[in-house]
């Protein structure tokens, strides 16, 4: 049984990963702050759904606070690997409250860094870094070599700051270190702060959807399940430290750019319902469109997306309705 830490626990994307360590029979110890950025209700149905297994512990604690973390972390023992999620999400939200960003996306990285680095035997730190690092580069897929020294948005700047701090431990202190680029993931149990969970409920609500920029968008949208199997895949697979001189990174998507209003018919069609549409323009750090190259994830770690929007949408709409007895 390994010990994996996975922070951000009660988030979308941890939720999923801890369920599936978990069922691996991996012990999991989970940790969130359970902010109220958006349902701390549905962060906690989430966390009901992982304290069935007896294999997960879960600390309410805040990644900044280095006291916090390393009390939990000699309180568990030898914790061998960690998955990090935890961070402050959103593009917008970062230009209306951008402390957030600053404390848990940066300070919080720093402190998981130290950890890891001072843990003997520790075998690898996998962290999330996003699309969005890409900013308003034109060339077409994203791949990993290109420049990401442009970010459009707070948040952006705080991933990029990311890869750059683990470069700087991956090379001083020499332990495996994974970053992955995550293309817009949706699926059941997802944010509500995400276009798919606000359409779905404005739909419902007979209330508009705000559509940006006419429309004239595009998104890689990737299904969580198939996230988490590349996340778990290079979780296996340790990087050797010093072999290159870069810590891998890999971009996570779907490999397929999808037009927001084709995602947006799709998600009628698995509603049954017509959105009305309210029409507005591009807003301030948003991304026309994204669109992953996947090729190094596919040869190295054996990633391979199967979920498409057309079946994706519709279990999300099933747990939609499920979750809030429709």
């Amino acid at each position: 049984m390994t010990k994996v830490l996975v922070t951000g626990v009660a988030g979308f994307i941890g939720f999923h990963v801890a369920k599936t360590l978990l069922k691996k029979g991996e012990k999991v110890i989970g940790i969130d702050n359970l902010n109220a950025y958006y349902s701390v209700e549905l962060k906690e149905a989430r966390l009901n759904k992982l304290s069935v297994y007896p294999n997960f512990h879960f600390y309410k604690e805040d990644i900044s606070s280095a006291e916090a973390i390393e009390k939990i972390w000699k309180k568990e023992g030898d914790i061998e690997k960690v998955v990090h999620l935890a961070a402050q999400a959103g593009v917008r939200y970062s230009l209306t409250d951008p402390y957030p960003y600053i404390a848990s996306n940066l300070m919080g990285f720093t402190v998981i860094l130290e950890r890891c680095r001072h843990q003997p035997n520790f075998k690898h730190l996998v962290y999330a870094s996003t699309s969005s690092i890409y900013g308003d580069n034109k060339l077409l897929p994203f791949t990993e070599d290109q420049q990401t020294d442009s970010p459009i948005s707070l948040y952006a700047a705080t991933k990029k700051a990311n890869e750059l701090m683990a470069q700087s431990y991956w090379h001083l202190y020499q332990f495996p270190i994974t970053g992955l680029r995550l293309f817009t993931v949706y699926g059941p149990w997802g944010r509500p702060d995400m276009a798919l969970f606000k359409f779905t409920k404005a739909i419902l609500d007979n209330t508009p959807i705000d559509v940006y920029n006419n429309g004239d968008m595009a998104r890689d949208y990737t299904y969580v399940d198939d996230i988490v199997n590349g996340i778990l895949k290079a979780l296996e697979k340790p990087s050797v430290p010093m072999k290159t001189n870069h810590h891998p990174i890999y971009n996570l998507g779907n490999k397929k750019r999808e037009n927001l209003l084709d995602f947006i018919e799709v998600l009628e069609k698995a509603l049954n319902k017509k959105a009305v549409k309210n029409f507005l323009p591009l807003q301030a750090g948003d991304i026309l469109e994204t669109f992953s190259d996947i090729n190094k994830a596919e040869s190295e770690l054996g990633y391979s997306p199967l979920v498409p929007i057309t079946e994706g949408i519709p279990k999300f709409v099933n747990w939609y309705h499920s979750y809030y007895k429709l």
